[in-house]
């Protein structure tokens, strides 16, 4: 029995690649995507006679890995879609964020307004 050539081979494997089913469309919102890994601390801006920023410790949250995160010892789930961040579990379950910038969120509000509260990445750690 003879063997096939590998150009042979590979064109076979691209034209079975090219009959099978098209991609499914992205989920509702965007592509799904990762945050960052590092610790997000969270402030409501601040005013010219006093501090630059609030801190709001309690929305500091830290990105441990793919879609998992750390808020106050509880570990959490989030989602990222397109340019949105839903938290999905965990303390700040229920909280959404735009993400503005890699290093830059801002609080969704009801209205789906960008808030007044942003969480900025600080560290890698």
């Amino acid at each position: 029995m003879k063997r096939a050539s590998l150009p042979v081979v590979l064109l076979a494997l691209v034209a079975g690649c090219a009959s099978a089913e098209p991609t499914p469309p992205p989920v509702r919102g965007g592509l799904i995507s990762t945050l960052p890994i590092g610790t997000y601390t969270c402030e409501m801006a601040g005013d010219a006679g006093g501090l630059v920023g609030k801190p709001l410790p309690e929305y500091e949250f830290r990105v441990v890995n793919a879609s998992a995160y750390k808020a106050g010892g509880i570990r959490g789930s989030y989602l990222l879609t397109g340019q949105y961040v839903t938290m999905t579990g965990g303390k700040l379950k229920g909280l959404k964020l735009h993400k503005v910038s890699g290093n830059f969120l801002r609080k969704v509000e009801d209205n789906g307004s960008d808030g007044e509260m942003r969480c900025v990445r600080s560290s890698h750690h």
